[in-house]
């Protein structure tokens, strides 16, 4: 199997995903206990229990910032100069403004529909020893449809990439095969990022589907990797690049596998102090994406993006506020 880039596009990726909007606030442990949520733990909540948690923390001081595993990586491929278009869903709200504003500000242009939800948020709470307890709505990243993803978009764009997330609702993932389908019709290489291994286990067959239909580029970690092949590291990158010409295995602190065109490559990890893994992954696919999509060789795809997620999980937040100089870090 031959992976086949476009040479030129309005966008280098058009990425598909849930708009969530991330507050970030700094809190006591004796807050998690007064809002009912368990420390260190990632909990979905509903509109009523989110709608109370915002009201108890609008008045303290935090960060917002638009996210999500799709924006996320469409916000790196700007760290490295590149051009993105973002499709998703937001509420009608001052959430759903700040989103649309913010994503913008960062040069990503965006193609987002407003829905009656409130906007999906992800608040994260850091208590004085620097651990994160998450309470994360979904809201209108939910209301995603076949609707939000016009006819034409497709012909814009070089890559588009879709989040695992996004095939597990009906709508959702109706939305995504739409999107698959354009995307086929168009000449764009599909890239879907598996996301979970929870989330392979449930709907396995669906996701299947999809990377053997129409999968150009396929990401995993070690974990999600086992899950869907039934195989570790090599096996596994094997049984993936049988279904897709570009397949990805990451292996963490042991660095990744890259194999397309029969060859396999090794990707050595960059040597960083662990502060935060949110994002990391996020933040590696858009350097594979970059690559990809200014021609450049498997060798520096990973040199990208073994670099750009280790300034990630050398910091707090999941995306980059600088632009990377591509010519030092091949050069490292």
């Amino acid at each position: 199997m031959i992976l086949n880039i476009k040479d030129s596009a309005e966008y280098d990726v058009i990425a598909i995903g849930s708009a969530l909007l991330d507050l970030t606030i700094s809190v006591e442990d004796s807050f998690l206990r007064e809002l009912g949520l368990e420390k260190g733990r990632m909990q979905l909540v509903d509109r009523e229990r989110s709608t109370a948690i915002l009201e108890r923390i609008k008045v303290l001081p935090m960060e917002m910032t638009p996210g999500g595993s799709s924006a996320n990586t469409l916000a790196g491929i700007l760290n490295f100069s590149g051009r993105g278009l973002f499709l998703g869903s937001v509420g009608r709200d001052s959430h759903g403004d700040v989103y649309i504003s913010e994503t913008k500000k960062i040069g990503v242009e965006t193609m987002i529909g407003r829905h009656d939800s409130i906007t999906g948020h992800a608040i994260t709470f850091i208590t004085p020893d620097s651990e994160r307890t998450f309470a994360v709505h979904l809201g209108a990243a939910l209301q995603f449809s076949e609707d939000d993803v016009p006819d034409s978009v497709m012909g814009r764009g070089k890559v588009l990439h879709l989040e695992g997330y996004l095939f597990e609702l009906d709508n959702l993932n109706a939305a995504c095969q739409k999107a698959m389908r354009l995307a086929k019709d168009n000449g764009l290489a599909v890239s879907i990022d598996l996301s979970d291994p929870s989330l392979i286990g449930r709907i396995y067959d669906r996701l299947f589907s999809a990377v053997k239909d129409y999968a150009d580029i396929v990401f995993v970690n070690e974990d999600e990797a086992r899950v869907f092949t039934g195989k570790a590291e090599r096996d596994a990158l094997d049984a993936l690049y049988e279904l897709c010409p570009y397949a990805v295995v990451k292996l963490g602190a042991q660095g990744s596998l890259i194999k397309t065109g029969d060859r396999v490559y090794d990707v050595t990890a960059v040597k960083t102090q662990v502060v935060n893994t949110n994002g990391a992954g996020d933040m590696y696919a858009a350097g594979i994406l970059y690559a990809l999509t200014h021609g450049m060789q498997p060798v520096d795809a990973g040199k990208l993006a073994s670099f750009a997620s280790s300034r990630v999980v050398g910091q707090t937040g999941a995306r980059l506020g600088e632009k990377l100089d591509i010519k030092t870090i091949l050069a490292r």
